[in-house]
């Protein structure tokens, strides 16, 4: 049973990676470990008991080459790219000789002992790198790795004591009558059963992030969308990291001339550039978003409206400053902006007239010349640096 399980789920991560095309997410790698591990428990079973054989040594290797390649796979899900085919090769013939090594000076029960040495000591390398990885580069799924950093955990500590026992009781600790070994294989058809589907399901959560990523961004600028940005400023209210929040309003000036005189392609790359200003010239915290055209938004988060006026020109500063080359035109071009600051909002519901207040501001900006920082209030208005 434990044999089947492992080989029909390495049939489906392999037709799930071919469904995932050049985003593989280590499917393909977790394939490769369930059919070794499923080819290892069949030559074992081909074998009836602990032997000194060919197939014994590629039992032995198959076996602790899974967690290698599972822990490859993982690696491989979280964006690492590690090679595959000359780490698993180097592994197989070191591990194949060691193994000739220690039968022929120490005896079976030494190699048998390597070999749930070594599983318990890549199993205890795996839960660290699972641990570490809770702190650093997988904190959105604490949950699901505390949850396999205890069956790892439990895998660990199973192969560390049949390691204490076939050094106490020789190769009679692996006979399957013994009540060891059928907790062990019990423990080991339960995971064979439940991380599967753990695994598929880890697949389907990276999915849907990479899907709600994609619906929240502008995909030519890769900043905030208009849901991106609400849905941004809610979480920072809800979490109380701003007490307080100003809009600015960024449009480019002249943008229809730009495009006209040298073409779209052109325009696409002021964008960028400006987009890329404002990301870099932003305050850590603050919410940077392309509303649509060449119109574009920063939240200020917990700032008064002195601070946010010092962002806003601050911004348009920068992106005066600044030169964009551009391939059709033969030399660099310089654009300026206009912004428009709202007044001072403390809810995410306030953001509609937040952005009625900035767009306003903006208008009077356009209309007084251009290149400049109007605010909200009439009587707010900063001198014209047209």
């Amino acid at each position: 049973m434990l044999c089947a399980h492992l080989l029909c789920f390495a049939v489906m991560f392999l037709l799930i990676s071919k469904r995932l095309h050049g985003q593989k997410m280590g499917m393909d790698l977790f394939a490769l470990g369930n059919f070794l591990l499923g080819s290892a428990y069949v030559l074992q079973l081909l074998e009836g008991g602990p032997a000194w054989s060919a197939m014994s040594v590629v039992n032995h290797t198959l076996t602790l080459a899974s967690p290698v390649v599972y822990w490859l796979g993982a690696m491989r899900f979280f964006g690492h790219a590690v090679p595959l085919l000359s780490p698993l090769l180097v592994f197989g013939a070191l591990y194949s000789l060691a193994q000739v090594l220690v039968q022929w000076s120490l005896g079976p029960v030494a190699r048998y002992a390597m070999l749930s040495g070594g599983s318990a000591l890549l199993f205890f390398v795996m839960a660290l790198t699972v641990i570490y990885g809770v702190r650093t580069f997988a904190k959105d799924l604490y949950g699901e790795m505390v949850f396999f950093a205890a069956l790892i955990s439990g895998l660990c500590v199973l192969n560390a004591l049949k390691f204490m026992k076939l050094l106490d009781g020789g190769l009679d600790a692996l006979q399957m009558d013994r009540q060891f070994q059928l907790v062990f294989y019990i423990y080991m058809s339960f995971l064979a059963t439940v991380l599967p589907p753990s695994i598929v399901w880890l697949v389907l959560r990276r999915l849907t992030d990479q899907l709600r990523h994609i619906a929240a961004r502008d995909p030519m600028t890769q900043l905030l969308n208009r849901r991106g940005l609400t849905e941004a400023l809610q979480l920072s209210f809800n979490q109380r990291r701003a007490e307080h929040a100003h809009l600015l309003v960024v449009d480019v000036d002249h943008f229809k001339r730009i495009n006209d005189t040298y073409g779209h392609h052109a325009g696409d790359t002021v964008l960028c550039r400006v987009a890329e200003i404002l990301q870099a010239t932003a305050r850590r915290g603050d919410l940077v978003s392309r509303l649509g055209g060449e119109e574009f938004a920063v939240i200020c988060l917990h700032t008064d409206f002195p601070g946010a006026m010092h962002m806003a020109e601050r911004l348009r500063a920068a992106i005066e400053t600044q030169t964009i080359d551009i391939a059709e035109g033969g030399h660099p071009l310089q654009c300026t902006v206009t912004v428009g600051v709202s007044q001072g909002f403390a809810d995410a519901h306030a953001l509609e007239a937040a952005l009625q207040q900035a767009d306003a501001a903006l208008y009077r900006g356009k209309a007084a010349g251009r290149n400049r920082v109007e605010t909200a209030g009439p009587s707010m208005a900063t001198p014209s640096y047209a």
